[in-house]
Order: structure tokens, then sequence, then C-alpha cells
């Protein structure tokens, strides 16, 4: 049990200049295809011709099959490599992939890690400025990769810009964490009802599998581990209600679960078990069994509920020494 989570860096789990693992990236290039409809219902996937297509050896191309499969997109299938999930007629031919070439992350992206969760570390004790050439010049970067950056943490919810157009990252208040959710209980809620068409067979289960194994080990998880499985549920199964505009409306309090995955590595355990388990594998429960509705108001049950546990640990943050000043940062009155 992790009595005292270890103080973090600015950059938090990743250390400066990391970027995603090799599999990682083809996970995402494969998830989004899938997502799409690029790589439809049906498709097979075939270990080697992926290696083939993105320049790699098979063993990455394998472990993005297997998180796949985790994530409830792709099954094995006998002699036949993998196919994409949600149809039940017979595995088509070969998916036909463009080739991808996978080139080192640009500067932005290694550098991305570190700037999010040096930022969200201080949002507990303030709102800050954030100011482009200052950032550009402490990474030694331009500013259009400092820029981009910056478009990234506004597409994470992370910062907003004023009515003069300037970057301002809001500090996590009460009133403002408790304006967030209460846009989380009034959207999540209808985007799950819209989502749960789409999602592919095996998805829910797949969900339910991981949940189960994580609480059968709740004592020992990290909060890695405890970010992926918040994701499962309010990003992954969600991001297949189908409509825009419900997406962009909940991208404005991103920011939150981007807050949770820097809390819960930091902040020490509240709960033997945290409680949002039990709380996820619940609505997933009733998932499988169809009873979406039911699933609905236990998700809004779920997370009138967490709002309480989230001040909490931004309270607990918030006590702590201040993380030191940095020089892109201005802290706002």
């Amino acid at each position: 049990m992790r009595d005292h989570a270890p103080e973090p860096t600015d950059g938090g789990a990743a250390p400066v200049g990391a970027a995603p693992r090799l599999h990682a990236r083809i996970f995402a290039v494969l998830a989004a295809r899938i997502a799409s409809g690029a790589l439809p219902p049906g498709a097979v996937l075939l270990e080697s011709r992926l290696a083939a297509r993105f320049g790699i050896s098979r063993a990455p191309a394998r472990q993005a099959l297997a998180r796949l499969a985790e994530r409830g997109l792709v099954a094995r299938t006998a002699g036949r490599g993998w196919v994409v999930t949600g149809d039940p007629a017979a595995p088509r031919a070969v998916a036909t992939l463009e080739p991808v070439r996978l080139v080192p992350s640009s500067s932005w992206q290694r550098f991305y890690p570190e700037v999010e969760r040096a930022i969200v570390a201080r949002t507990a004790f303030a709102s800050w400025r954030v100011i482009e050439t200052e950032l550009a010049r402490h990474y030694a970067v331009s500013r259009t990769v400092a820029r981009e950056m910056i478009a990234r943490l506004h597409q994470r919810g992370v910062v907003r810009r004023d009515a003069r157009f300037r970057w301002y990252a809001p500090a996590l208040t009460p009133d403002h964490v408790g304006e967030l959710y209460e846009l989380r209980w009034l959207l999540e809620p209808v985007a799950l009802r819209k989502a749960m068409p789409a999602v592919p067979a095996g998805f829910v289960a797949a969900l339910r599998r991981r949940l189960e194994a994580a609480i059968a080990r709740a004592e020992t998880l990290d909060g890695q581990t405890l970010d992926e499985l918040e994701a499962d549920l309010h990003v992954r199964l969600l991001g297949h209600c189908g409509s825009a505009a419900m997406m962009e409306s909940l991208r404005l309090y991103q920011s939150l679960l981007v807050a949770h995955s820097f809390l819960y590595n930091w902040v020490p355990r509240l709960y033997p078990t945290e409680p949002f388990l039990p709380e996820h594998l619940g609505i997933v429960e009733r998932l499988e069994a169809g009873a979406v509705e039911e699933a609905a108001a236990a998700l809004e049950a779920h997370l009138k509920a967490s709002l309480g546990r989230a001040l909490a640990r931004i309270d607990q943050v918030a006590k702590a020494p201040p993380p030191e000043p940095l020089p892109y940062l201005e802290r706002m009155p």
C-alpha cells in the first residue's frame, strides 16, 4: 500500500524529453483509424503486415495489437491474425493500410508532458498566465513549438483564452471545480446513451475485466493505472457518442481528468480502495446487462460523489509548499 506518494518533479512520471513508446504510438494510430471507420469492423490485421507498414519490428506491433484487444477494439482469430470487432459477419480480407513511418516526436511532444504537469501542479494554488515567449525561451525552442504546446494545453482543457486573447490556466477553486463537475453530470449520461449503439462488441466486457482485475489488487495500483481506468469510461467509452459538438463540450472539463492524473501521483492515498473503482464497475455491469438508463443514472451519481473526493485531494495539494516559480507562468491576482 502506498502510504506516501513520492514528491514529483514538474515532469511527473515522464522524464524530460520523454516521448510515447513505439507500441503506444502504433496503438494510437490504429485506434484512431478504427474510430474513424478507416479500419471497419471485420477488417483483419496481421502482425507482419503492420510491422511492414510502420517500418518496425514485429514486437511493438504485437504489443499494440494486444493493447487494442484489451480495449475491445480487436479480437484474435484462428490463424488469421486479429479482426476489428463490432460485426458478427465473417472477417474480410486483410485491411488496407497506407504505409506509415514512425519518426521521432516533434519538439512540442517531447516537452509537453512536463509543461502540462507543471501547470496543473500550480493550479491548486492560483490561476496562471502562460507566456508564450518565455515558454519558448525556457525550452530553447521556437515560438512555433511553444504555440503547439499551448494549443495542446487548450485542447486538453488546461488553458483558456481571456477577453484579451491571452492564455491562462484557471485555478482549481471549489467554485470552478464544482461548475466543471456539474457540466460532467449533465453531459456524460447523455453521451453514454448516445455512445452505446456504436460501442464495439466486447468493448464493455473488456472494461469489466480490467476493473475486476484492478479491484482484486486495489491497494497496489499506481497513479498511471488509476488514470487509465478513469479514461476507459470517461474518455474511451464516451468517445463513441458520435457527436462532435458534444465531444467539444466534454473537452471543456478534460482538465479535471488531467488534474486527477496529477493528484493520483502526488497526493497520498486517501482511501484503502479508490471509490471510483466499484462505482465504475457498477456502471459497466449495468451496460453489459443492457440497462443503459440505469447505467446513465449510476454515472450521474458517481460524478456527484466524485466532486467531494476531488476537492479533498486539491485541498491537500494547496496546503503543501507551492512549487518553485517558472519563468513562463505569471501568477494572476
